[in-house]
């Protein structure tokens, strides 16, 4: 299950909801002030429950589950899956040495599985509707989330998954710099997603056609979406930020005041109406 790849299809997502108050307040003014159409649920951020109050305020913005093991806290105790976590209870910072060990070690494939399952719960259990599943830095790609996905998705109606491949041309067009950091993404990802697309076409699950974000993660602009934009393919496309508010006076801890405001400038959001598209989500591009 693709993408209708004879139309463009634009779904603008924003990722780590719940991971803190700021990247909340930015991500709900992003949906209600500009081109944001959905946003991916942490259910272990601190502001967890203040996500979902805001969520239920806006029954517009499709809300998707972010599959969380790496740079964050558990949804289960940390004494259930202590091969997950560190002494203070949060999962390793380090995602390509947890990726390794985690391939490895089959305890830690079984708690992994259950912290997954434990994700999908809490979501369940807030009364929304899923619209998509991805994972905290494409953590979805490694091979035992990949699985968990495929084996839980469909209990809870068979959200759509983010994949995270962003083709070079388009984004070197777009960009016109960075080119071995973009050259090197597109490769690295697209060996990773090879079994991914695979696992999750079987399943059932249907996959957006490329994202862009990917390489300028923290700099999706005003700039970057309007270049974007005006290099957009046919088919479903998932640009992807990582808004926050900043207070005056306080410093950006996370997040990117710069890409809220790329979101919810009046030229962005003048462009996507002057190109004809309508920002979607998940579940909406796949509805046709």
């Amino acid at each position: 299950m693709r993408g209708d790849r004879r139309a463009k299809k634009l779904i603008v997502t924003a990722d780590d909801f719940g991971m803190s108050i700021p990247v909340n307040e930015g991500i709900e003014a992003s949906h209600r002030d500009g081109i944001l159409s959905a946003t991916s649920l942490m259910t272990g951020g601190e502001a967890f429950a203040d996500a979902v109050e805001r969520a239920k305020r806006l029954p517009k913005l499709g809300v998707g589950l972010h599959i969380h093991l790496v740079d964050s806290r558990p949804v289960l105790p940390p004494e259930k899956i202590p091969l997950l976590v560190g002494p203070d209870g949060s999962f390793s910072n380090n995602p390509e040495r947890f990726g390794f060990n985690l391939f490895f070690s089959s305890e830690m494939r079984k708690q992994a599985e259950a912290e997954i399952a434990a994700q999908f719960e809490r979501f369940a259990a807030t009364g929304l509707v899923m619209d998509h599943v991805n994972g905290h830095h494409h953590f979805h790609m490694h091979p035992v989330v990949t699985d968990a996905i495929a084996k839980y998705a469909p209990r809870y109606g068979s959200p759509p998954v983010r994949f995270p491949v962003e083709p070079f041309g388009p984004s070197w067009r777009a960009g016109a710099d960075k080119p071995v950091q973009r050259f090197f993404n597109w490769t690295f990802y697209a060996a990773l997603t090879r079994r991914m697309r695979r696992k999750i076409t079987a399943a059932g699950l249907a996959l957006n056609d490329q994202v862009f974000g990917v390489s300028d993660t923290g700099a999706m602009t005003e700039r970057r979406i309007l270049s974007y934009l005006d290099h957009l393919p046919d088919g479903v496309t998932e640009l992807y930020a990582h808004p926050a508010m900043r207070k005056e006076g306080q410093p950006q801890t996370y997040g990117s005041a710069e890409e809220y405001h790329g979101l919810v400038s009046p030229v962005v959001r003048a462009k996507v109406a002057a190109l004809g598209l309508q920002p979607l989500t998940f579940k909406a591009a796949f509805a046709a």
